[in-house]
C-alpha cells in the first residue's frame, strides 16, 4: 500500500484576483506518477488515496508525494493538482457507532421478509461476513419461530443477529407470546415492523432487564431496531414508553416498578429504519423526502431528552444499487436495509420460480394489493403483478368484503365466480379448513366469526390471502398465478444494474455478494463523486460500478 500523502499548508495563503487558489503536487522518494488509464483501478483500491494531477496538458494519477495547498508552483518536478481522493472505509459511509454497538464490520442490514423468506441460512450467510440480518418471524407459528432460534442460537452462538417482530392486531395474544420467547432465549435485539401503535408485549419486552450497572449507567438488555414511515409513528419510537402501558405492565407483574422508572429515561428504539417505497408493507412514500424529515424528527427527539445513547436513523426501500446506497447515505443514513433484493438469493426461503420471477422484473411491474394480516381495515402491501394474478384478485376479494355484509348476501353468480377461479374450492370447505387453523393458533376468532358474518367473511378471504405467499415460497406450480410475492421498485432497480453481468442470473445471486457489491460499489462511487465536486469531468463509464465476483472485491479489501 502506499503511504498518505503529506498535506502541506503553506505560510501565507496566496490569491490573485479573486481567482480560485492554485495547490499542486510534489513528488518525493515515494512519490509515484501513473497512467491515466489506470483511474478505473485506483478508484477500487479505497484504502489507498490518490491525486489527479497535470503538467502543461498532461493528466497523470499521483500517489504519495505531498499536497501543497494554495500556492503555485514553480519546479519541474511539481503538478498542478486538480483533485484529492481520500481513502473511503466501507464502514465510514455510515455510523461507525451502529456498527461497533451491534458488533458488525459494514452498516447494512437485510430486513425481516415474512414467513420465513429471510430464511436462517440467510442470516446465517449475512452473519458470518458480518453485517446484520434479521429473521423474517412473521407469519409463522411459535413451533416454527422456536426452531428457528434453536437452530441460530447453535449456528451463531458469537455472531449478532436480529428476529422480527410484528404488529398484530388480529391475532390476540400471539404478539405476547413471541415476545415470551425470544425473552425466555435471550435474543436481545428484534427489527419491528408494521406497528400502528406502541403494544404491551412490545413495551415489555424493550423494558424487561434494564437496570442501572456500578456506574450508575442505564443498561438496556433488549434493542430494537423498528421501521417507521410516518413521522406520528417515529415519533412514538423515539419517545420513552408511555407512561399508560408502563404502569399497566408492572400492574400486571409483568415489570418491576425500578424498570418503569428507569424506562423513562431511554427510548422506545434508539434506531430507527425510515421504510420508504418497499415491498411488503409500505406507505409508498419517497426516501428523498421521507429520509431528511426523519433526521430532522430524530435531532428534535434527542434534543428535547438528552438520551445516553444518540438515536440514529436508517434507511430501507428502493435499495438496491450501489448508487441508491451511496445517495441514502450522503442524505445522512447510519446504515441501509435491503429487502426484496434478498428474496431473489439462492439464500432466501422463497422457491425457484419465485427467483426467476424477480429476475424478469422490472421497476414498474409492482402494484398494491390487501394484506392479509390488517385486511378488515384495507392495509395494503405491494407486490409483484407481472406473471401473477394475486394483486387482481386480492383487490377483488376487499371489494366484496366491503359490500356485503356476509358469505350468504354474495350473488350465486358471484360466488360461483370466486370458489371456480379464485379459491377452486366451495367457501364451506375453505371455512372448514379456516376453523381448523385457527383453533390451534386462536380459538377467540372462531367465536367471534360465529357471533359475526362479516368476519367470519373476512377469514374465509384470509385464507386466499395468506396461503398466495405460502403457494409461492414453496413453488406450487399449478398455483403460480395466485402468488403473492412481495417486491418493490428496487427489484427492477437490480435487474437493470445487473443486466449481462453474471449477477443477471438467478442461480449467481448470493447475499453475500449482493451485499458486498451494493457497499463496496457505494465506496467506490464516493470516490468517484468527490472528484465531480472538486470540478473534475469524469468519463460516463466511471460514474457506474459494474459488479464484481465477491473473491475480487475480498482481494482489494485486504490490500
Amino acid at each position: 500500500m502506499s503511504s498518505v500523502p503529506e498535506i502541506i499548508a503553506p505560510a501565507s495563503v496566496i490569491h490573485a484576483d479573486d481567482s480560485p487558489s492554485l495547490s499542486y503536487w510534489q513528488a518525493d522518494e515515494s512519490g509515484q506518477l501513473r497512467d491515466l488509464a489506470d483511474l478505473p483501478e485506483q478508484l477500487r483500491r479505497l484504502q489507498v488515496p490518490f491525486s489527479l494531477v497535470q503538467q502543461q496538458s498532461e493528466l497523470n494519477i499521483a500517489l504519495a508525494g505531498s499536497i501543497h495547498f494554495n500556492a503555485i508552483s514553480n519546479t519541474e518536478s511539481s503538478y498542478q493538482c486538480l483533485a484529492f481522493v481520500p481513502t473511503q472505509p466501507i464502514n465510514a459511509l455510515g455510523s461507525k457507532q451502529f456498527c461497533q454497538d451491534y458488533g458488525i464490520k459494514y452498516p447494512y442490514m437485510t430486513g425481516s421478509m415474512a414467513n420465513g423468506i429471510a430464511s436462517t441460512e440467510l442470516v446465517e450467510v449475512i452473519a458470518n461476513a458480518n453485517m446484520l440480518a434479521s429473521f423474517g418471524a412473521a407469519g409463522l407459528s411459535l413451533p416454527q419461530v422456536e426452531k428457528a432460534i434453536q437452530r441460530l442460537k447453535e449456528a451463531l452462538p458469537e455472531k449478532p443477529y436480529c428476529f422480527n417482530l410484528i404488529y398484530s392486531p388480529n391475532e390476540k395474544g400471539h404478539e405476547d407470546a413471541v415476545v415470551d420467547l425470544y425473552l425466555r432465549y435471550g435474543i436481545d435485539l428484534v427489527e419491528t415492523s408494521a406497528y400502528m401503535k406502541l403494544t404491551l408485549p412490545v413495551v415489555r419486552y424493550r423494558v424487561t432487564g434494564i437496570h442501572k450497572d456500578e456506574a450508575g449507567t442505564i443498561v438496556v438488555p433488549n434493542r430494537i431496531i423498528a421501521k417507521a414511515s410516518r413521522v406520528e409513528l417515529a415519533s412514538k419510537w423515539f419517545s420513552p414508553p408511555p407512561e399508560k402501558l408502563l404502569n399497566e405492565l408492572v400492574a400486571q407483574g409483568a415489570i418491576s416498578t425500578e424498570e418503569a422508572e428507569l424506562a423513562k429515561h431511554i427510548p422506545m428504539a434508539q434506531d430507527l429504519t425510515v421504510e420508504a417505497d418497499s415491498g411488503g408493507h409500505t406507505d409508498n412514500r419517497p426516501a428523498i423526502t421521507l429520509l431528511p424529515t426523519m433526521l430532522a424528527l430524530r435531532d428534535q427527539y434527542q434534543k428535547t431528552y438528552n438520551y445516553q445513547s444518540p438515536l440514529r436513523v436508517g434507511a430501507a426501500g428502493g435499495i438496491a444499487t450501489p448508487a441508491s446506497a451511496l445517495g441514502a447515505f450522503a442524505m445522512g443514513a447510519a446504515y441501509i436495509v435491503t429487502g426484496t433484493v434478498n428474496q431473489a438469493c439462492k439464500e432466501s426461503g422463497s422457491s425457484d420460480i419465485v427467483r426467476e420471477m424477480l429476475a424478469n422484473t422490472g421497476q414498474a411491474d409492482v402494484t398494491m394489493a390487501p394484506a392479509v394480516d390488517m385486511f378488515e381495515m384495507g392495509v395494503k402491501l405491494q407486490v409483484l403483478k407481472r406473471g401473477t394474478m394475486f394483486a387482481m384478485r386480492g383487490n377483488k376479494l376487499y371489494e366484496t368484503y366491503k359490500k356485503y355484509a356476509s358469505i350468504d348476501q354474495i350473488p350465486e353468480a358471484e360466488r360461483t365466480n370466486l370458489e371456480q377461479t379464485v379459491f377452486k374450492m366451495s367457501f364451506d370447505h375453505i371455512w372448514q379448513k379456516t376453523e381448523e387453523f385457527f383453533n390451534e393458533r386462536d380459538p377467540s376468532q372462531i367465536e367471534k366469526a360465529k357471533a359475526n358474518p362479516k368476519h367470519k367473511m373476512a377469514l374465509i378471504f384470509r385464507w386466499y390471502l395468506g396461503l398466495s405467499s405460502r403457494w409461492a415460497n414453496a413453488g406450487i406450480e399449478d398455483r403460480q398465478v395466485d402468488y403473492q410475492i412481495w417486491c418493490g421498485p428496487a427489484m427492477g432497480a437490480f435487474n437493470e444494474w445487473t443486466r449481462d453481468t453474471f449477477l443477471a442470473t438467478p442461480e449467481q445471486r448470493d447475499a453475500v455478494t449482493v451485499a458486498m457489491n451494493i457497499m463496496y460499489g457505494a465506496a467506490v462511487l464516493s470516490r468517484v463523486n468527490g472528484m465531480l465536486k472538486q470540478g473534475v469531468e469524469i468519463p460516463g463509464e466511471l460514474l457506474q460500478f459494474q459488479p464484481m465476483q465477491l473473491d475480487a472485491i475480498e482481494k482489494y479489501l485486504s490490500e
